[in-house]
């Protein structure tokens, strides 16, 4: 099967790392909307501030007006909206967490900028709300309630899930950064917090490769958990060196393996089938100059087509071996990873 893919507009970066600022200019939305729509995307990912610049200073009404325009304009370019995320940590109230916050007032209004999202993914004709619990953990250990801090995340999403009765929420999990302990880090807690909701099939997941790695799991198996539960919303492909600072490198770039039962694992679900989208999380490299600033997003859906069809190759050789014993069918990824022709896997098969 061929995917259907999806794009943020944070994934044409400036090259700002943890470490030192810009190395390119940045664009605004609708001209990085421009440049990506050509690569080969479908949909675009949203957080309410990309829909909306400032949006927490401006009113209802230009908020409204300033979503449709980003409808029309989406839609003269073909393109969909994936999903729309409200961008909870970057408000300085919001360093001590969102909807953990140890303040119930500063909660309050983390739900209610949540609650805004409904209305915006209704206006750009999705129905998914998305969340990066990026603060919802603790940077001190003992600074907060873990068993009640759980509680006010159940307690947020089932105040959306109540407000509206189509839309579907899903959690990204992430083990850490930029706070040290998230209290839903990794993909089986994701599974877990819905279950404690109102509406647990209304609530899914989003396995982002590098999240997957920097918790020490395997990204594949991520996913086949949550497509298990039937509740994988969404995947952000991308690469990370092991288990340093989340890197958002072009899919494939570290673990070629990785890369192959992540794709495995999606077409073995056909992913896709029922309309989600095989999202790039992925940045240029900070060396990179502005004049190619999109050859990340190119390489990683190349990345991403070439193992569909070693999905595919493998699948084929397999059958026609028959019966393999492990260290055969080892052997025989390796070699369609690799591209070896002529010998059967293992020379006595």
């Amino acid at each position: 099967m061929s995917f259907h893919y999806s794009v943020g507009p944070w994934n044409v970066h400036d090259g700002t790392d943890m470490f030192g600022g810009a190395t390119r200019d940045v664009l605004d939305v609708k001209e990085t909307i421009r440049h990506v729509a050509p690569l080969g995307f479908q949909a675009i990912q949203f957080h309410d501030d990309d829909l909306v610049p400032d949006i927490q200073e401006k009113s209802h009404g230009e908020i409204l007006a300033e979503t449709r325009r980003m409808r029309a304009f989406l839609d003269d370019l073909g393109l969909k909206a994936e999903f729309v995320a409200p961008r909870l940590w970057a408000p300085p109230e919001f360093r001590n967490g969102a909807l953990t916050n140890p303040d119930a007032a500063l909660r309050g209004k983390a739900i209610e900028r949540s609650r805004r999202c409904l209305e915006l993914a209704r206006e750009m004709g999705c129905d998914l709300v998305g969340f990066w619990f990026a603060r919802e953990g603790t940077v001190v250990a003992e600074s907060k309630d873990p068993v009640a801090s759980v509680g006010y995340l159940v307690e947020a999403l089932n105040t959306l899930l109540e407000e509206d009765r189509e839309i579907r929420l899903f959690i990204e999990p992430k083990p850490n950064e930029p706070i040290d302990r998230s209290f839903a880090p990794t993909m089986g807690h994701a599974m877990a917090l819905s279950s404690l909701t109102v509406a647990p099939q209304r609530v899914g997941g989003l396995v982002e490769s590098a999240h997957a790695i920097l918790a020490g799991l395997d990204p594949a198996l991520e996913m086949a958990f949550a497509l298990a539960h039937g509740r994988l919303f969404g995947v952000h492909l991308n690469d990370q060196n092991s288990l340093r600072y989340d890197q958002d490198k072009a899919f494939g770039a570290e673990n070629l393996r990785q890369a192959f039962n992540q794709v495995r694992v999606l077409h073995h679900a056909g992913f896709g089938s029922r309309g989600e989208y095989v999202g790039l999380d992925v940045k240029a490299l900070g060396p990179q100059p502005a004049s190619n600033r999109l050859q990340h997003l190119r390489n990683s859906l190349r990345m991403v087509r070439i193992m569909e069809r070693k999905v595919q190759e493998y699948e084929k050789a397999r059958a026609a071996a028959g019966n393999l014993d492990i260290e055969q069918e080892e052997l025989l990824v390796l070699e369609t990873l690799l591209g070896a022709t002529g010998e059967p896997a293992g020379g006595a098969h």
